[in-house]
């Protein structure tokens, strides 16, 4: 018997951007009894049928994009009798669905990172249970990665993760409802170690795969004293005290290294983190702004960002501070306009941006939008191929739909073309000339327009892209930069690199 661990995709670059990390925390997880798990990334390359014998064990983690695939792939692997257990996001949400569609004899909700290895057995014993309930497991058990079982020269990035879940509650996103809104968050320790590993086998940049890695504000800690809460404050500031100490040690490691995460605006109001940041070497952060207009951030649940002047002078204050922005737009809210996607790709400009995406509003499965959507549409919603618009991930992606949600005053085409074109303006070879300014070299300048080309033709396969002839060239244009690409991020193994100083009063915080 072996154990498979499958990220299902029905697109392959023969090169990943960034390290799938659940593969290699759930083979962690795999008790030694069972040997190695054999780990196949679908980004890289297709799943090879004819590796299973019967009795196998299949684990297939599936988020909603990746759905379709993953129900396929299970299928096939059932009727060659192997046991197929589904997990991840998706799975959680839709247990039954997992079961129905994509034929599982298990289903994992919540975390896996404990409850995987009672998974294996009871499949070994021939007796699955149909479902899991692996919860939200505490950060002092959260699984380091396998990543010595990391194929070699395939990935661009690495991935750590720091902490689970994310204060906040933004109309579409379900993070905060699958992962909660209370911060696990990992002692220092165990991520330094594992981002020390990586660098011992010549991966510089990395990305710090966290709900949000400013779990704490100024104004939480106020509120709390305000509310003469003094165990909540001591609460958060013990919080931040280990977020500190994580980046005292990472400010240790080799000034080579560029690390990576996502982050809410208002760690623009905190300099002294962003100060630490850029000590500890993370160089870039995922900010979500969403949208340029405080109607627009009204209606996604998030009033806590910026708008107009006032967001391009926060989105400069990471840049002042080393930290450069990826910024993620939405388009097709109902307060936008046709004057909002000019505004929007001026901001982006004006803010000093160094990478952005432009995505079309997405009504995503444990979201509040999506349930607004739903409930809306009801037994009227369209069907396509006999399947309600509602469960679109069950379509192939070519039928499924470039808006879900009707525009007061845009077509779907008309939001689809202006999303493109600001695709098309913001990733022009001039305005990514102009922003390789942030690098050093001419070299590095090359590289950033490289990864600028390689970030844009990838993103061509959300959906965005409708014509079939399009996705193939965008295709072609991705395998053939993914390569140069990932020379370009790779670097020498430090095998004898050495932990930084343990933490000072190290404490573990668990929620």
């Amino acid at each position: 018997m072996r154990v498979h661990l499958i990220n299902p995709s029905d697109v392959a670059f023969g090169v990943g951007v960034i390290t799938p990390r659940w593969l290699y925390v759930l083979a962690a997880a795999t008790p030694l009894k069972y040997g190695d798990p054999i780990i196949t990334d679908e980004t890289l390359e297709p799943f090879d049928l004819s590796s299973i014998q019967p009795g196998d064990v299949a684990g297939i983690g599936i988020h909603t994009a990746n759905a379709y695939r993953g129900f396929q792939l299970g299928r096939q692997l059932r009727e060659r009798g192997v046991w197929v257990v589904y997990g991840g996001i998706h799975a959680s949400l839709y247990p039954e669905e997992a079961r129905e569609t994509g034929m599982a004899h298990a289903v994992v909700k919540g975390d896996g990172d404990v409850i995987w290895a009672e998974v294996i057995a009871d499949c070994v014993d021939g007796a699955p249970k149909p479902e899991y309930d692996g919860g939200r497991v505490a950060a002092g058990r959260f699984v380091p990665a396998r990543w010595d079982l990391l194929p070699p020269k395939k990935y661009m990035w690495a991935s750590v993760q720091t902490v689970r879940g994310c204060p906040k509650h933004c109309s579409f996103c379900s993070v905060w409802r699958t992962d909660g809104q209370a911060p696990r968050q990992r002692a220092a320790q165990p991520v330094v170690q594992e981002i020390v590993e990586l660098r011992r086998m010549g991966y510089r940049f990395i990305a710090l795969a966290d709900d949000n890695f400013y779990p704490v504000t100024l104004e939480d800690i106020d509120l709390a004293r305000k509310q003469n809460n003094a165990e909540r404050e001591r609460y958060l500031l013990d919080l931040r005290e280990d977020r500190f100490e994580m980046m005292r040690q990472l400010a240790e490691l080799p000034k080579d290294m560029v690390l990576f995460t996502q982050i809410t605006m208002e760690a623009a109001e905190d300099p002294e983190f962003l100060e630490a940041m850029k000590k500890a070497h993370i160089r870039g952060a995922l900010v979500g702004v969403e949208s340029v207009t405080p109607e627009g951030l009204k209606s996604v649940y998030k009033q806590f960002n910026a708008s107009g002047e006032e967001l391009a002078a926060k989105l400069r204050v990471f840049r002042r501070h080393g930290v450069h922005v990826l910024g993620s737009f939405i388009f097709g809210l109902p307060t936008d306009g046709p004057a909002t996607f000019d505004a929007t790709v001026a901001l982006a400009k004006k803010a000093d941006l160094a990478f952005a995406q432009f995505v079309m509003m997405t009504p995503f499965p444990g979201t509040v939008d999506f349930e607004r959507w739903e409930k809306k549409l009801g037994d009227a919603a369209e069907r396509i191929e006999d399947i309600p618009v509602t469960r679109y991930w069950l379509l192939p992606g070519h039928r499924r739909p470039k808006l879900y949600m009707p525009h007061p005053s845009m077509d779907a085409e008309e939001i689809r073309l202006r999303t493109q074109a600001v695709w098309d303006e913001f990733y022009s070879v001039p305005e990514i000339w102009k922003r390789s300014r942030v690098a050093t070299s001419l070299r590095a300048r090359l590289a950033f327009v490289f990864i600028s080309k390689l970030y844009r033709q990838m993103y061509a396969n959300t959906g965005i892209a409708t014509d079939s002839a399009r996705r193939q060239t965008s295709n072609r244009w991705a395998r053939w930069l993914a390569e140069p690409c990932r020379r370009l991020f790779q670097g020498k193994p430090l095998p004898e690199l050495a932990m930084p100083a343990p933490p000072r009063g190290a404490f573990e915080i668990v929620s």
